[in-house]
C-alpha cells in the first residue's frame, strides 16, 4: 500500500544539492490502471498502482535494463524525467523533491510518504510547500504522461 501526500512549492531549500539525488526517467504503457516502467539511476522497474489518489495498492517488479529499454519503447505519451531529491524533514519522514526536466521542466513538486492515513492527515508541512495538490489529477506523473505540450 503506498499512503502519500503531494505538494506544490514556494522555494526549494538553499542546499539542496547537499541532498542525495537519484535521476528518474520513466513512462506509462497503460494509465487505467496505472502501470508504468521506470529507470532509477541504475535500477529499473516495472510498476502497477491501484485506484486511488493518497492511498492505493502499489506493486513494484524488478526489470533488467534490457527489458526497460523494450518498454519504454512502448510508452503512450509524454516520457517524464526528473531530478529526485531526499531531504529528511526533522520529524522522520523524507521530502521526496522532484524537479522536473524535459517537457515539464519548471515543475516542481514534493510528496511525503507515510505509513498510515492517520500519519498523512496529520503532517505538519514545512514551510516552503505550499498547495496540497494530492487529490488534484493534474500533478500525478500518470496524467502528466498524456498531456499535449
Amino acid at each position: 500500500m503506498e499512503i502519500e501526500r503531494k505538494f506544490l512549492v514556494s522555494s526549494v531549500p538553499e542546499n539542496l544539492l547537499s541532498y542525495p539525488c537519484r535521476i528518474i526517467e520513466q513512462g506509462y504503457l497503460c494509465t487505467d490502471p496505472v502501470v508504468r516502467v521506470r529507470k532509477d539511476n541504475d535500477s529499473f522497474y516495472l510498476t502497477y498502482k491501484g485506484k486511488g489518489m493518497m492511498a492505493r495498492e502499489e506493486y513494484n517488479l524488478p526489470l533488467t535494463e534490457e527489458a526497460y529499454s523494450h518498454l519504454i519503447g512502448k510508452a503512450d505519451g509524454n516520457i517524464i524525467t526528473k531530478h529526485r531529491y531526499e531531504i529528511p524533514d526533522g520529524n522522520g519522514y523524507t521530502i521526496e523533491l522532484d524537479i522536473f526536466d524535459g517537457v515539464f521542466s519548471g515543475t516542481v513538486l514534493a510528496e511525503v510518504e507515510f505509513a498510515s492515513v492517520e500519519d498523512a492527515d496529520n503532517y505538519i508541512l514545512p514551510d516552503w510547500f505550499s498547495e496540497d495538490v494530492t487529490n488534484n489529477k493534474d500533478y500525478h506523473n500518470s496524467n502528466m504522461s498524456k498531456k499535449r505540450i
